[in-house]
């Protein structure tokens, strides 16, 4: 169910697109743990570049200086898991919603509903969000592995058409 505009908006985008993943977590320590992670790299690398990939605690200004590092790395989109849900250590969303420059209010929408169809009303405690900092992309997902397959089912393919629009 795609409009013609938008047709013609993605025959325009390049599928060259680089990307950085950012996995937050105090309890996973070792990139063997982050399941998430490890799926977002495999659908990324199928399809485009991943340039970077990082595990960092849920703290604040690691979160900040890692997408500062990958938006000077010109890496396209940066997409994070963990740190989305209620708990006080739960610093994802706060943080990248201070550097938004325009919000993609859909993207958490659309995942909640989504989710919801899944889970039920569990989804509610799902707060994933995305939007544009510096002409790059941010997708804050959950840190749960069904959770981040839901996200990237709505996203991945149109990963150019995004990219194309924010870097005009």
């Amino acid at each position: 169910m795609t409009s013609e505009t938008a047709k013609e908006h993605q025959k325009k985008s390049s599928e060259d697109i680089s990307c950085g993943i950012i996995t937050l977590s105090d309890s996973r320590k070792s990139e063997k743990l982050d399941l998430s992670g490890k799926y977002i790299a495999e659908e990324i690398e199928s399809r485009y570049t991943l340039k970077s990939k990082s595990l960092i605690p849920d703290e604040k200004q690691d979160l900040v200086d890692e997408i500062d590092k990958m938006v000077l790395d010109d890496i396209d989109v940066i997409l994070t898991t963990g740190g989305t849900g209620l708990d006080t250590r739960d610093i994802t969303v706060e943080t990248v919603e201070s550097l938004f420059e325009k919000r993609i209010e859909g993207f958490g929408e659309l995942f909640r509903a989504k989710s919801y169809e899944e889970i039920g009303s569990a989804a509610l405690l799902s707060r994933a969000t995305a939007g544009v900092y510096k002409k790059t992309i941010i997708f804050s997902m959950p840190g749960s592995p069904n959770a981040v397959k839901t996200a990237l089912n709505l996203i991945i393919d149109e990963l150019p058409h995004f990219v194309h629009h924010v870097k005009k």
